[in-house]
């Protein structure tokens, strides 16, 4: 397995964050670059996460253009709260 070599960005931050950055940094006894490394790593994931959740909804849209079937948001609830009260019950079939 090659060994990943990590390359330098360079981030450009106003006074006030760099500031505000370094402060926060002392305080959790980080580097800042510690600090924007985590950051930015964290949003990735969250914006990735957030693309994952779009496309699984487009993808459950087209489905529903395509062929109907769905269930009504009392089906889903009533479902949801079942299993909330501890009850282990197949989802609602879906209907046209």
């Amino acid at each position: 397995m090659a060994a990943t070599i990590a390359r330098p960005m360079s981030v450009k931050l106003d006074p006030d964050t760099r500031a505000r950055l370094e402060r926060l940094a002392e305080s959790r006894r980080r580097t800042p670059h510690w600090m924007l490394r985590e950051a930015v790593a964290q949003y990735v994931v969250r914006e990735e996460k957030r693309d994952s959740f779009r496309q699984d909804m487009v993808t459950a849209w087209e489905e529903y253009k395509a062929t109907g079937l769905h269930v009504t948001a009392d089906e889903a609830d009533a479902w949801l709260k079942s299993l909330e009260d501890g009850n282990e019950i197949e989802p609602p079939e879906c209907h046209i």
